[in-house]
């Protein structure tokens, strides 16, 4: 007899979430992203004629195809009849999983533009990309990559955790399990979004005090929710379910790990790495616990301000000296 009242409590708290983020109506603003697959029309160069097929190549992706031959496959001029060829050899088996994988790429295009209709929404001057470039680059070039007018994909990084190109040992040695478990197209999204944020408000952290550039990864993780309020906050932070959940348990053990060991105001990069960087886990925390642990503090002290300045905008945030950010928001966990 209760079951039925438990599931309309779970629908209740789960609507009420919703209601909580007090979501901006973005169905009316206007964003154009168009999306190119430059992947498949490059595997379909004829090395027979190269020169031709490259020339071609590049009438079609103005920009771009110089990019991708030069800066993402890593050639040059000279040697491109040479590294072309090879590396469409190569991948092919690659661009065929790609191929099932990513046969209709527009439900994450539209994600995106959905996402990028909320950074229009709150940073209306900000230029988005008018363009969703995919692309198979080498297996330790870019995932994503902003251009002059377009954000660009490098679908090798998005095969699946499983992918046998991530489980060999040369993708270990590159990728070990904890990177590589997100290689996913769920997190293409995140991806695309973490590099407009990076473009908004390129990082400043060199020589902080860790509860500083906490306070500045917080802010970019709380301005990544309100860009994609609809994805699970376990792929906007990188953590699994588990170690999320974890952290939100433990949330005053980890507090307590940065005040007992006096590590807020340590500025050696030394120190601070091990809280401000991805890796399997924290050593202070143990097994179990995430890597760039510092992120989720600081996204706890940043949601903590913000709940004491309901009229501050997210530009208003973002301005917002660390520090005093810190002080003000009287973050102390119970």
């Amino acid at each position: 007899m209760k079951k039925p009242v438990l599931a309309l409590l779970l629908v209740v708290l789960l609507l009420s979430c919703k209601q909580d983020k007090q979501l901006p109506d973005v169905s009316g603003v206007a964003v154009t992203l168009a999306t190119q697959r430059f992947e498949k029309d490059f595997f379909k160069i004829d090395t027979l004629q190269l020169n031709a097929s490259m020339d071609r190549l590049v009438q079609q992706y103005p920009g771009f195809a110089q990019d991708f031959l030069f800066n993402i496959l890593g050639t040059t001029p000279d040697q491109v009849p040479r590294d072309v060829p090879a590396f469409l050899r190569s991948y092919q088996s690659v661009y065929a999983n790609t191929n099932t994988l990513f046969g209709d790429l527009q439900p994450i295009s539209n994600q995106v533009k959905q996402g990028f209709r909320y950074v229009h929404y709150y940073f209306p001057e900000y230029k988005l990309p008018e363009k969703l470039i995919s692309f198979i680059g080498p297996i330790d070039s870019y995932g994503c990559i902003l251009t002059k007018d377009a954000v660009a994909v490098g679908l090798q990084l998005f095969l699946g955790k499983d992918h046998p190109i991530y489980a060999s040992e040369q993708g270990q040695a590159m990728y070990p399990a904890f990177v590589s478990r997100r290689f996913d197209k769920a997190y293409i999204p995140v991806n695309v979004l973490r590099n407009i944020i990076d473009d908004m408000y390129p990082p400043k952290n060199p020589g902080r005090p860790l509860v500083e550039q906490m306070v500045e990864a917080g802010k970019k993780l709380y301005l990544l929710d309100q860009f994609l309020p609809e994805l699970p906050d376990t792929l906007k932070t990188g953590y699994t379910k588990a170690q999320l959940e974890a952290c939100y348990k433990n949330e005053r053990n980890i507090w307590s790990m940065f005040m007992v060991n006096e590590l807020l105001y340590k500025s050696d990069p030394q120190v601070t790495r091990d809280y401000m960087v991805d890796g399997p886990m924290t050593q202070l925390l143990g097994e179990g616990s995430p890597g760039n642990i510092g992120q989720f503090t600081g996204w706890q002290i940043v949601k903590k301000w913000m709940e004491k300045n309901k009229h501050a905008g997210l530009k208003d945030l973002m301005d917002k000296d660390p520090a005093h950010l810190f002080e003000e928001s009287k973050y102390k966990p119970s």
